[in-house]
């Protein structure tokens, strides 16, 4: 009975379609980015013994909630800039956001990185936003620094 009322509802009102929808778009980043960070086993469990297999899915856990705590940090501080700026953020639209985007993580190699360079960046303990550049059409493009 609930399946009717669900399928029903779900092809009679495109509000709540549209709901299911974004709320499917949220999961699917999250399961990509999880997929990326398994990359090495080509995301298969290839422990003989649970215990070993329960170690393995929780350090994939773990990685995917740093990766996510970082992002979302970092998604605050674009948006609190974006309002300094006096550019305006509704609310609203933050319930849009899902932080379990990858294209900002290097996956493959290795990133030579200057310390001392870096830590002298730091703000409040943070790297800095890398600063935009809005044209005339309010297009906004990063600039990479």
């Amino acid at each position: 009975m609930r399946r009717t009322i669900h399928a029903a509802r779900y092809l009679s009102d495109p509000v709540y379609r549209r709901k299911i929808s974004r709320q499917l778009n949220k999961g699917e980043p999250l399961h990509a980015l999880r997929r990326d960070l398994h990359y090495a086993q080509h995301g298969t469990i290839v422990r003989p013994h649970l215990q070993d297999q329960t170690e393995q899915a929780w350090c994939l856990t773990i990685l995917t909630n740093a990766v996510i705590t970082w992002t979302t940090e970092y998604y605050g501080m674009a948006i609190k800039e974006l309002r300094v700026q006096g550019r305006e953020v509704p609310d609203e639209l933050l319930s849009f956001i899902a932080p379990g985007h990858r294209e900002n993580i290097n996956f493959f190699g290795f990133i030579e990185v200057d310390i001392e360079a870096e830590l002298a960046k730091l703000h409040d303990g943070r790297r800095p936003l890398r600063p935009t550049l809005v044209n005339e059409s309010g297009t906004t493009f990063l600039i990479n620094s």
